[in-house]
């Protein structure tokens, strides 16, 4: 394997040190991801070199230009703590020249927007719930055209930031004042989808053109309370305690082979659809009648060693520090817009 000179792009707050060692789980918690795709491309036998950017992309350059890395390992999720930010860096990135891992500028914006997703979903015949967006700014009015219950998430942060049990409404008052809150408590733009009855279910996807997609992850509430829907609430996603009081679990999906290969057949179509590229995770929901609904995209999973997408990698007969080589790869050869073969 050819040594590569790598540049792991991420947030300033969350450069990893070179060893765990002296640190307690919740510091390590931070800059997990960080370190393992660190940790696994030394192993590899890359040269590695960590910029933490916070603010101003042009360290970026600076450090492209003085390291000259053969590809930018892309992990900086937002910049001046803004999520929709993020689609810059990639931008910068194919302006400097550099390959890069990760998903494409346009891709990230397609994905980030969950209205503009949905809309190209639905053209293309993908199933997805029914929805509309209330835009920041402007008087709340409720359509009829979509049934409740219905869930009120962001329109546009990751990460299930804003989304609870209240998140899910059954009538027009609820649903305004979910809808305020997200505008209040989240500042984005806000959107109510038909809430589907059903299993929770992920995907990963793996390439630029030809597609891997992963084996099909069910998230599991072993103690759900009487009354609560089976949902990934902000605090189901990030709060260990909680986590474990609702005996949350995440693995391979229990599904008839028919089930999976739709599944497969839905994700490769929604991953070229939304102009994705490198590797993505779908959220979807199988519904008790059987059919599969893709609830959004995420151009940017979590890449910890022991998370979802990396375990699921795994059982695809990629471990881990092949994933990341993998996925270095893919970055490598994606042609963005103007960059010679």
């Amino acid at each position: 394997m050819k040594k590569l000179r790598v540049l792991l792009l991420c947030h300033s707050d969350l450069v990893p040190p070179n060893s765990r060692e002296g640190y307690d789980s919740d510091a390590i918690y931070d800059w997990q991801a960080e370190y393992d795709v660190a940790n696994a491309l030394r192993g590899l036998g890359h040269e590695v070199q960590v910029l933490g950017v916070s603010d101003d992309v042009l360290p970026i350059r600076h450090c492209v230009e003085g390291f000259e890395p053969h590809v930018v390992f892309n992990q900086l999720v937002e910049l001046r703590d803004v999520g929709a930010f993020a689609v810059h860096v990639a931008s910068y990135l194919e302006l400097l020249g550099v390959p890069y891992t990760g998903c494409n500028p346009r891709g990230l914006t397609l994905a980030r927007d969950k209205a503009l997703s949905k809309k190209i979903l639905r053209y293309h015949r993908i199933g997805t719930p029914a929805f509309f967006d209330f835009p920041e700014g402007r008087k709340i009015r409720v359509p009829k055209r979509v049934p409740y219950p219905m869930i009120v998430k962001s329109l546009d942060e990751e990460a299930s930031r804003g989304v609870s049990q209240a998140s899910i409404v059954r009538d027009d008052a609820a649903l305004a004042e979910r809808v305020e809150f997200v505008h209040r408590n989240v500042g984005s733009g806000a959107i109510a989808e038909q809430y589907v009855e059903g299993r929770e279910l992920t995907v990963g996807l793996l390439g630029n053109d030809r597609l891997q997609v992963f084996p099909v992850w069910e998230l599991s509430f072993a103690h759900l309370p009487d009354g609560t829907r089976p949902i990934a609430t902000e605090r189901v996603k990030w709060d260990r305690a909680y986590q474990k009081k609702l005996g949350v679990t995440t693995g391979a999906a229990d599904l008839p082979d028919e089930v999976r290969a739709r599944i497969g057949r839905i994700a490769r179509r929604s991953f070229r659809a939304l102009n994705l590229s490198g590797y993505a995770r779908l959220d979807l929901r199988l519904s008790d009648d059987g059919r599969v609904h893709v609830i959004e995209a995420n151009p940017n999973p979590d890449l910890t060693d022991d998370e979802d997408f990396a375990l699921a990698g795994g059982l695809a007969g990629l471990p881990y520090p092949r994933l990341i080589q993998r996925i270095m790869s893919l970055g490598i050869g994606y042609r963005a817009p103007g960059r010679s073969s």
